[in-house]
């Protein structure tokens, strides 16, 4: 079942990459949040009721209700709809994904012990850069938040690849620093929107005060 879980997760990886449109975007997220909670049940089913609740907190309603209805929200306020034609094809992201993958596999091989659980750090580090690559091949900002979002999953999953004691305050500190970052973004976007009807980050260079 946890393996069934983690493949289901990696392939939200894979599929991300091809998304266009934003309501995807936010669906895959929700996906990602009920699958990562799972994935926690099953990984820490030995840690005591407080841990537990902490985790069910974090990941059902953090990551699965709350962020992706920040982004629905975002994408009825802005109107926004799908990326933009531009630097990269779908075709491009998926080798770029695929490539990642593969970057993931061979570094795990390498780098992983007996004190880490591999899966789960491979399957982290092909989040992280998932994150990097919408961060960096996508000119919309929505996407960046995206990016930055699978990101924050790849560090969850870290932490359950280093063992089951799961730093609680490291967590907690991560959750409100993405939740403000989200709200942040969301406010800025909507900004950008009244003011230039655009959220594409390459036209905010010729914004002026």
């Amino acid at each position: 079942m946890l393996l069934s879980l983690i493949i289901l997760y990696v392939i939200t990886l894979v599929y991300i990459s091809m998304v266009e449109r934003f309501r995807n975007y936010a669906s895959i997220i929700a996906c990602q949040g009920w699958l990562l909670l799972g994935i926690a049940l099953l990984r820490l089913h030995t840690l005591d009721l407080t841990e537990m609740l902490f985790i069910i907190l974090e990941t059902l309603i953090f990551k699965a209700v709350i962020v992706p209805a920040i982004l629905m929200r975002v994408i009825n306020k802005t109107k926004i709809n799908r990326i933009k034609s531009s630097g990269t094809s779908q075709f491009n992201s998926l080798m770029l994904s695929f490539a990642a993958l593969v970057v993931s596999a061979i570094t795990t091989y390498y780098v992983a012990d007996s004190s880490v659980h591999m899966v789960f750090f491979g399957v982290a580090l092909y989040a992280l850069l998932s994150g990097l690559i919408l961060i960096v091949m996508r000119s919309r900002i929505f996407t960046h938040m995206v990016g930055f979002l699978v990101i924050e999953n790849g560090v969850f999953l870290f932490s359950m690849a280093i063992g089951v004691e799961m730093p609680m305050l490291i967590n907690a500190a991560i959750m409100l620093d993405i939740l403000m970052s989200v709200l942040m973004l969301g406010m800025f976007m909507t900004k950008v929107d009244d003011q230039i009807h655009t959220d594409d980050s390459d036209s905010l260079t010729h914004v002026k005060d």
